[in-house]
């Protein structure tokens, strides 16, 4: 099996055959909120384009995340929704909320088509033009220029927000930053912790023989104070689509670069008495499932990202290519190593890659999951207070209705133990997002939506950064930018009221109905459920 297709950037060099490409609308990222955004001011009457980095378009929601994480359907609307229906109809369904990637794919490339929206790939971002507090024009690493007059950037980094010279913020804020409770430093909750101990260092109670790979961090000789600010963000992983149909399976192949002492810290966990690295498996149509990080050792890879966000394109493809051989990696080790338990290595190794996804990257999925990067810091940060009700605002353009969910920021030793630190899971109601924080400060840029890597605090972006609220979002700066466009304003002045009338027009949630029975615990454990798996 080939995996020389499956990567995150290779260099491109200006070509003879480069375009300027003009337009009314550029939209910069082919993720599910650059694709609502683009069909919205499409369907509003602006000329679009879609400009995406890889060669791929449907972002993580067509790259493995078929377990939508949605919270409270009654709370996504709009173009969010009838992707859920499209989805449905696939499968002869009213609405489906779970689907197979491909047909996520498929629903996506169907969906640009029937709105002549083309999609420009493989365009690595290089330069970004300002004029007068405008973005005048982008230009990509191949030479290809492309010039609009309202710009979207809807990737998964921020890059384009970055290079316009947008104020932005990396990791974890103190609690005290924007006075909230949830943010920074989090040890002690009870989700995806090491059930028992597990010694970390190399020869087994011996710290000078070095830490076991998977530790990022020396051992802490005291617990640092909750609600710390530091630059570490949540870890990444990717979502894998599997299979134990015999006629669609692949066994799992050896990656190009394995080390099983990669798995030494997992195959302890596994002796000391768990094992639950595999327990977060969806059920997906046609035999498939959707596997997730579960436990304190598993497919979140701890702690080696935190280059990501701001490193370079080469960077980037090293941390990609690194999280892609630990992934499949573990699943090679957990089906063939003589050390795992055989009970374990059967029950693995009844599983596999499908033949009928990703066929062109080895069978493995293209996109990497990143659940954060740059977030945006404009006129109005989403917080906690906003996702715990305390903070209400007027001029909401979508509602997210997940739970504050952080995935863990690091594995550190206390007291000669391992102890993953940074995950945070707090139940919440759906609530409001602003206008205000998809659109940056009027000094900085007056042309620029984002709708991905908008202005929220780490834990508030916890709770927003699900496929369906960024398919929300997406439809509502597609609104706002074909206004801004229609009435010659910039994006700090569109009238709210009118946005709003737009955005109910076409069928946006912008208020939860409070006589809709919600439980937000409920929804959480139906989604996390307590672990008793052990060996």
């Amino acid at each position: 099996m080939s995996f020389e297709n499956l990567k995150y950037y290779t260099p491109s060099n200006p070509s003879n055959h480069a375009n300027e490409i003009s337009s009314d609308l550029v939209v910069y990222g082919g993720t599910p909120a650059g694709i609502t955004a683009a069909i919205q001011a499409k369907q509003k009457g602006l000329s679009v384009v879609i400009v995406e980095f890889s060669n791929h378009i449907g972002g993580m929601t067509a790259s493995g995340l078929g377990a939508t994480d949605f919270g409270a359907k009654e709370a996504v609307g709009g173009l969010s929704r009838e992707f859920y229906k499209r989805i449905g109809q696939y499968y002869g369904k009213e609405e489906q909320w779970t689907f197979e990637p491909k047909v996520a794919k498929f629903i996506f490339t169907k969906w640009l088509e029937e709105n002549e929206i083309p999609v420009y790939y493989l365009q690595h971002l290089k330069e970004v033009e300002m004029e007068n507090k405008k973005i005048k024009r982008i230009a990509m690493e191949n030479g290809n220029i492309f010039i609009g007059h309202i710009f979207v950037d809807a990737s998964y980094e921020g890059d384009l927000m970055a290079k316009a010279g947008i104020s932005y913020y990396v990791g974890r804020e103190s609690n005290a930053t924007y006075n909230e409770t949830y943010n920074g430093v989090q040890f002690g909750y009870p989700h995806h912790k090491f059930e028992v101990p597990v010694d970390p260092y190399v020869i087994e109670g011996k710290n000078e023989s070095g830490l076991l790979p998977g530790i990022t961090e020396p051992e802490l000789q005291e617990i640092e104070t909750r609600g710390q600010g530091d630059k570490r963000i949540q870890a990444y992983n990717f979502r894998l689509c599997l299979t134990q149909d015999e006629e669609n399976r692949i066994p799992f192949p050896k990656p190009p670069y394995y080390d099983p002492n990669r798995y030494t810290l997992l195959l302890r966990y596994i002796n000391a008495g768990v094992w639950d690295a595999m327990n977060l498996h969806t059920l997906l149509p046609n035999g498939k499932t959707d596997l997730n990080n579960y436990g304190a050792v598993s497919t979140d890879y701890i702690g080696m990202n935190y280059e990501w966000p701001e490193g370079s394109y080469e960077t980037r493809e090293r941390i990609f290519q690194d999280h892609f051989n630990y992934n499949l990696g573990m699943l090679y080790f957990l089906a063939n190593d003589s050390q795992v338990p055989l009970s374990i290595r059967e029950e693995v190794a009844k599983w596999g890659l499908p033949k009928d996804e990703f066929v062109k990257t080895g069978h493995w999925p293209p996109q990497l999951y990143i659940r954060e990067s740059r977030r945006m810091i404009s006129d109005y940060v989403v917080t906690d207070h906003n996702c715990l009700g305390q903070s209400v605002i007027n001029d909401s353009i979508g509602l997210a209705s997940y739970q504050m969910d952080s995935h863990h920021c690091r594995r550190v030793v206390i007291a000669g133990q391992c102890v993953n630190e940074g995950d945070v899971e707090i139940p919440i109601s759906p609530y409001s997002i602003s206008y205000r924080s998809v659109r940056p400060r009027e000094e900085e840029c007056t042309n620029i939506l984002v709708p991905v890597c908008l202005s929220a605090s780490h834990i508030a972006f916890g709770s927003i950064r699900m496929e369906p609220v960024f398919m929300i979002l997406g439809q509502s700066v597609g609104v706002a930018a074909s206004l801004a466009f229609k009435d010659k304003t910039t994006v700090q002045g569109i009238q709210y009221a009118k946005l709003k009338k737009e955005l109910l027009r076409v069928n946006q949630v912008l208020e939860w109905d409070s006589a809709i029975e919600d439980d937000p615990i409920e929804r959480m454990n139906e989604t996390f459920g307590k672990s008793d798996k052990k060996v």
